[in-house]
C-alpha cells in the first residue's frame, strides 16, 4: 500500500486478519500471520536476510532523525553484547513541548473509532513484519540474543503479541453498542425515549518503559493496546536498547501520517545518560498510563509514586520446577537442559529453583537419588552446549556485565553441581558468552519456612543461575513453591509427575497462588516460552506482574465508556 490511503482502504485490508485474530482469542487454538522462519521473507516488499543485515549497516553511525517536535539534542552510545558500537544518535525530548503537541492529535484518533485504530495498527505491524530482518538484526545488537531468537521473538512473536492486544482491545471497545435507542413504558402516558450514544474514550498520553533483554516482545502489548484504546504513546527505551523501538516508532509515524492521522501519537523519548528519564516522566500529570518491563525495584516504585497513571507491570519473580516422578526422565532432562540455556537464562520466564526429594524420584529408568538427578541434568547441559557452534546459537550473549557478576557469585552460594564456562563466539569476538551454572542447595523447612529466612534460592538471580533445592518431600516441595510464588511471584512453573494426586495438589497451589503451570513437558514446548493468542503471560495475581499478556484486563482499563443522552 503506497503513502497517502483511506482507513476504508486499511478496514478493507486487514479486518480478515483482526477477524481472524478476535476468533483466536476466543478459541485459543495456533495461529499466527507472521512466518517465523527466515527463508519466508524477501519477496512481496519484505527484506531478506541480505536486505535486513544491509539495512541494519546502513543505520550504524547515523542519526535517527523521527522528526518530532521538541528535540533539544542527540543521544546513543548503544554497545551491543556482541562487541560492537551501534553509533546510531537519537532525537532527546524537551517533554514540555513533545507531550502537547502529542495531545492535540487525540480528539482525531478517538473519532476514528474501534476498527479504524485497530487496522491502523495492522497496518504499522505489517510494515515491521516486512523489515524483521532488520528489527532482528537490532534486537541482536543490543538484547544479546542470538540471531535466530533475536529474529523469532524480536520479529514475528513479538508481532503477534502486538496482534494479540490490537485484538482484545477492539472486543472490549465494541463490547458496547455505539448506539442505543431506549424507550421506558409509563402505562397511559407516552414512553420515555432517548437516543444514547457511547464513545470509547481514551484516558491519556501511556508511557512504555522498554527493557533491555526483549524490547519488542515486551514492549508491543502496551504499545498496542495503548494505541488501538485511543491513547498516544510515549516510548521511553532501555538505554542499551533503544534501536529496536526507535525503528518501530519510525514505523509508526509513518503509518500514522500516511493513513491521514498526526505521526505525534507515537513518539521517542531516549535520554541522556543516568537521566533517569523515565522517573520525571511517569509522575507527569500528562501521563496517563505506564507500561513497564524490568526490576522489581522500579516498578514498586511505579506502583506507589505513579498515582495519576494506571500502571501494568512486570517484574520479577522466582520461576520454580517441581520434580516428583516422570514417565520419561530423558526427555524431562532434555527439555530442562534446554529451559536452563536458552538466551543464558536471562528470560523473565526462566526456571531458577528446581525443587527434588532428597530421598530421590521414581523414573522410567528406575529409581534416581537427588545427586543423580541432578547429575544427570547437569550432563544434558554439557551435552547440549558441548559443541560451541550450537552453544553460541542457543546462548547469545551475556545482556550486561551485572549478569555475569551474579554467574560468577553464584560458585560461592553452595556445591556447583555444573560450572559456567566461557564460550569463545568466532564472529563476535568481543561477545561475552556463558554456560549455565547450577548449584545445590539445602530446601529442608528449617531453611526457609521462617519469614527472615534468607536461602539464596527465595529471591530471583536472574540470569544463567539455578538451583537444584533438596526437599525432604513432594509436599515439602509444593509448600516451598507456594511460598516463593506468595513472596516473590513467579512467572512460570513446571512441574513433572505421574502421580495425579500430586499433580491435584500442584494444580491447586498455583490457582491459589496465581501462576501458570506447566505439567511434564518432555518435548518441543518448554516452561519458558508462550504462544501469542493462546498462551496467557504472567497472571497478574502474583508479585512478578499485576497484568497479564495478554487478557481483557489489560486493555479495558485504557479507556473509559463515555455515554451522551438525548431525548429520542
Amino acid at each position: 500500500m503506497t503513502a497517502g490511503f483511506s482507513t476504508a482502504q486499511l478496514i478493507e485490508k486487514h479486518r480478515p486478519t483482526l477477524d481472524q485474530a478476535l476468533d483466536t482469542i476466543r478459541t485459543r487454538a495456533y495461529w499466527s500471520p507472521h512466518p517465523e522462519h527466515p527463508k519466508a521473507y524477501g519477496e512481496n516488499g519484505s527484506l531478506s536476510a541480505a536486505d535486513g543485515q544491509a539495512a541494519f549497516d546502513t543505520l550504524r553511525d547515523t542519526r535517527l532523525d523521527l522528526g518530532q517536535p521538541g528535540t533539544d539534542g542527540w543521544v546513543g552510545g548503544e554497545v551491543s553484547p556482541f562487541g560492537i558500537e551501534l553509533g546510531v544518535e537519537y532525537p532527546h525530548p524537551d517533554i514540555e513541548v513533545l507531550l502537547p503537541a502529542m495531545r492535540s492529535g487525540m480528539a482525531a484518533w478517538r473519532d476514528a473509532g474501534p476498527e479504524a485504530r485497530a487496522t491502523v495498527c495492522l497496518e504499522i505491524l505489517a510494515r515491521i513484519s516486512a523489515r524483521t530482518h532488520e528489527f532482528a538484526q537490532a534486537v541482536m545488537h543490543t538484547s544479546g540474543q542470538a540471531f535466530m531468537m533475536a529474529f523469532q521473538a524480536g520479529g514475528p512473536h513479538a508481532q503477534d503479541r502486538g496482534l494479540e492486544a490490537v485484538a482484545y482491545a477492539f472486543a472490549e471497545q465494541t463490547r458496547t453498542p455505539l448506539t442505543a435507542d431506549w424507550s421506558k413504558p409509563q402505562g397511559k402516558r407516552d414512553p420515555l425515549e432517548l437516543r444514547k450514544a457511547f464513545t470509547a474514550a481514551p484516558r491519556g498520553i501511556a508511557l512504555l518503559v522498554g527493557c533491555n533483554t526483549f524490547p519488542t516482545w515486551n514492549g508491543y502489548p502496551g504499545l498496542f493496546a495503548s494505541l488501538a484504546t485511543g491513547n498516544p504513546v510515549l516510548v521511553k527505551p532501555h538505554p542499551r536498547a533503544v534501536l529496536p523501538l526507535a525503528l518501530t516508532v519510525q514505523a509508526a509515524r509513518e503509518t500514522l501520517s500516511d493513513a491521514g492521522f498526526d505521526p505525534n501519537l507515537v513518539a521517542l523519548a531516549a535520554e541522556r545518560p543516568d537521566e533517569g528519564l523515565a522517573k520525571t516522566l511517569a509522575v507527569h500529570p500528562d501521563i496517563r498510563i505506564i507500561d513497564y518491563t524490568g526490576s522489581t525495584a522500579f516498578g514498586d516504585w511505579l506502583e506507589a509514586n505513579a498515582r495519576q497513571a494506571q500502571v501494568f507491570t512486570e517484574k520479577a519473580g522466582v520461576n520454580t520446577v517441581v520434580i516428583d516422578s516422570t514417565d520419561d526422565y530423558k526427555g524431562m532432562l532434555g527439555n530442562l537442559a534446554f529451559s536452563l540455556s536458552l538466551y543464558s537464562g536471562q528470560m523473565c520466564t526462566t526456571p531458577q529453583n528446581l525443587l527434588i526429594p532428597r530421598d530421590g524420584i521414581d523414573t522410567d529408568a528406575g529409581s534416581k537419588t537427588y545427586d543423580q538427578v541432578v547429575a544427570d541434568l547437569a550432563a544434558a547441559v554439557d551435552g547440549l552446549l558441548g559443541d560451541d557452534a550450537r552453544a553460541n546459537a542457543l546462548l547469545g550473549a551475556i545482556v550486561n556485565p551485572q549478569v555475569g557478576e551474579r554467574v560468577d557469585a553464584a560458585t560461592e552460594l553452595g556445591e556447583v553441581a555444573l560450572a559456567s564456562r566461557r564460550v569463545a563466539n568466532p564472529d563476535f569476538p568481543g561477545a561475552t558468552v556463558r554456560t549455565p551454572v547450577i548449584v545445590k542447595q539445602d530446601g529442608a523447612r528449617k531453611q526457609w519456612e521462617d519469614a527472615d529466612a534468607d536461602a539464596a534460592y527465595l529471591t530471583e538471580c536472574f540470569g544463567p543461575v539455578s538451583f537444584a533445592v533438596a526437599v525432604d518431600s513432594t509436599d515439602d516441595a509444593i509448600a516451598l513453591l507456594r511460598r516463593t510464588v506468595r513472596d516473590k511471584g513467579a512467572m512460570t512453573v513446571g512441574a513433572y509427575t505421574t502421580s495425579p494426586a500430586v499433580e491435584r495438589l500442584i494444580e491447586e497451589a498455583c490457582l491459589e497462588e496465581c501462576a501458570q503451570l506447566s505439567l511434564n513437558l518432555t518435548g518441543g514446548v518448554y516452561v519458558n516460552q508462550t504462544a501469542a493468542f493462546s498462551d496467557f503471560h504472567g497472571s497478574g495475581g502474583n508479585p512478578a506482574a499485576n497484568a497479564a499478556l495478554c487478557d481483557g484486563a489489560f486493555v479495558a482499563n485504557r479507556f473509559r465508556m463515555v455515554e451522551v443522552r438525548r431525548p429520542a
